[in-house]
This record gives structure tokens, C-alpha cells and sequence, in this order.
């Protein structure tokens, strides 16, 4: 038998792409393309390895799990436990998505029960052929589609807001750009201003401080200490008081920006009128995003463009 291994090998680089592909989607997840393209050579050369390997420990179970974990690794990066955790779940369930997806569709167009001449009933196995892999080739696109297409539908049909968006915000002439996330339960706004107030993590605000000022501003915020706040930020910050959940008292210190803009959607949505709240801490586990928005940004800016 005539093993072309080359085109295996590219067979399998372009289905465990669009796996991986699958993953990074459904994650929401910001890797870069390189990443992906990266996790989705390493997966491939298992195909090399169990050739002229066939003994090695990645033709076992154990040794298939150790390689998955190093195709996510590869793939998407290490963050936190949580995140990693979720992306290797993610890619387990996109495989067996596919995969059972395509013994659907093989057993919806064949069939698998064949009488033979001398009135016997067969089975018929009808894997390793050309049909079978001309099947694989044809099948894998078209389920993968169906699959990501069922799943951003069904997110599609959830509360508009309950999505992540990329961010964009100037201060002091500086821009960085995150994901934001819209909480309709953001209700925060400056008494005093009436401006909304938006909430960014410390690992995404730390961008336009220097460590020496970002310990004077946390201890400023600890102790309350105004004189504590770093001298070329004293304009820049004001403090909003906020009632907590249980009925206390509270405050956070804001920062002015120069001006913020979300792409939502089709739209690229600018504001100035607001502030964004420091949180001493990150907002998520798996950093999946650093800034809290307030719809009522959306709606203002919406209302405005229509």
C-alpha cells in the first residue's frame, strides 16, 4: 500500500486550522492569526510521528491528551488555569463536533447494511478509500460552517448587550485598545456630572503609568490620601462616590479621558462624555476582557446615528 504522506500531512493541517479556528471563535478569543496557524503545524505533525513512530508514546490515550495540551499551548498561549482549561474544552467539543458530525453525514448517504448474493446481510465498513477521503475533504467544511453557524446564532438571539466589543481609549495623547463588555447592570453615573462611568482593570490602565505613580495612586486610593496621587494626574483625576451592593457608602477614583470609541457592530461609536473608574484589580479569571462599559453609551450614540 502507497502512503502519500505529503498529502495526508496537508489534509491534516488544513482540518485541525479550522478546528482550532473554531476554537478561537467560539472562545471569543483575541490570539493572533500566527498563533493559530502555529498550534495548527504542531497538531499536524502528529501525522509524521505515528508514520515512522508507531510505537511512540502519542499512539496511546494518555500521550493524545499530553499533545492536545501542548496544540493549545502552542495555539493560544498560557494566561491563567481558567482560560486554558476553557480553551482545551472548547477544542475538545469543536472535534468531537466535527467528527460526529461527519459519521452523521457518512451514514445519512450510505449504506451501511448491503445483502449479498448468497442472501447474507453485511455491513459495509467504507472508510480508507478515495471516496471516503474525497467525503472527508468535501464533509469537514461544510459541518464545520454548520457548526459555527448554529453557534453565533444562537449567541445572536441572546440580550444584545451580553457581547464583547474592541475599545479604544485616548488619555494624555496616548491610546491602547482592549476588549469591553456591556453590562446592563452598569448603572453607574458621577452625581455631580451625570456622566457614565465606565470601568477598566488595573492591567490595561497600568499602560499609561509609570509603576512609581500607579503604588502612589493605589496608595492614594487605600488611604484616601489626595496628596498621595501623582502630580501630572491630579487634574486628570476625580473621585465618584457610589453606594455598594449591601447599602454602604463607597467611592472610586475616575480618570477624564480624552475620548473613548467602541466598535459596535457596523457602527465606530466616539465619546468624550464620560469617565472611567479605576479598578485596582482585574475585572475577569481569563482576562477575556478589561473594561466594563455602560449601555448607556450605546444608547446615546445609537439614538445619535440613527
Amino acid at each position: 500500500m502507497t502512503i502519500y504522506l505529503d498529502a495526508v500531512w496537508a489534509l491534516n493541517f488544513c482540518l485541525d486550522f479550522m478546528l482550532l479556528l473554531l476554537t478561537k471563535a467560539l472562545a471569543r478569543d483575541s490570539t493572533k492569526m500566527i498563533r493559530i496557524i502555529l498550534g495548527a503545524f504542531v497538531a499536524s505533525l502528529i501525522v509524521p510521528i505515528t508514520v515512522f513512530y508507531p510505537d511512540s508514546i502519542f499512539s496511546g490515550v494518555v500521550g493524545k491528551i499530553l499533545y492536545s495540551l501542548f496544540i493549545i499551548l502552542c495555539s493560544f498561549g498560557f494566561i491563567t488555569i481558567y482560560r486554558y482549561s476553557k480553551l482545551l474544552l472548547l477544542f475538545y467539543f469543536t472535534t468531537f463536533s466535527i467528527g460526529g458530525g461527519l459519521v452523521g453525514l457518512h451514514f445519512l448517504f450510505s449504506n451501511p447494511i448491503a445483502v449479498s448474493s448468497g442472501g447474507l446481510m453485511t455491513f459495509n465498513k467504507g472508510y480508507g478509500d478515495p471516496v471516503s477521503w474525497l467525503f472527508v475533504i468535501i464533509g469537514f467544511p461544510f459541518v464545520w460552517y454548520f457548526t459555527k453557524a448554529r453557534m453565533d446564532k444562537h449567541a445572536s438571539e441572546k440580550i444584545r448587550y451580553d457581547q464583547l466589543y474592541s475599545v479604544t481609549i485616548q488619555i494624555k495623547d496616548k491610546s491602547f485598545s482592549t476588549t469591553g463588555y456591556i453590562d446592563s447592570g452598569n448603572q453607574l453615573v458621577d452625581p455631580l456630572t451625570k456622566k457614565p462611568v465606565i470601568i477598566c482593570d488595573e492591567s490595561f490602565l497600568k499602560q499609561w503609568f509609570t509603576e512609581e505613580d500607579w503604588q502612589s495612586l493605589k496608595r492614594a486610593h487605600d488611604h484616601f490620601d489626595m496628596e498621595q496621587i501623582p502630580k501630572e494626574w491630579q487634574t486628570s483625576i476625580q473621585i465618584v462616590p457610589y453606594q455598594g451592593v449591601q447599602g454602604s457608602n463607597m467611592y472610586l477614583f475616575a480618570i477624564r479621558p480624552e475620548h473613548l470609541i467602541v466598535y459596535y457592530g457596523e457602527e465606530k461609536i466616539k465619546s468624550r462624555k464620560l469617565l472611567i473608574g479605576i479598578q485596582f484589580a482585574g475585572l475577569t479569571k481569563d482576562n477575556s476582557y478589561h473594561c466594563l462599559l455602560h449601555p448607556q453609551i450605546i444608547q446615546l450614540a445609537t439614538i445619535h446615528s440613527a
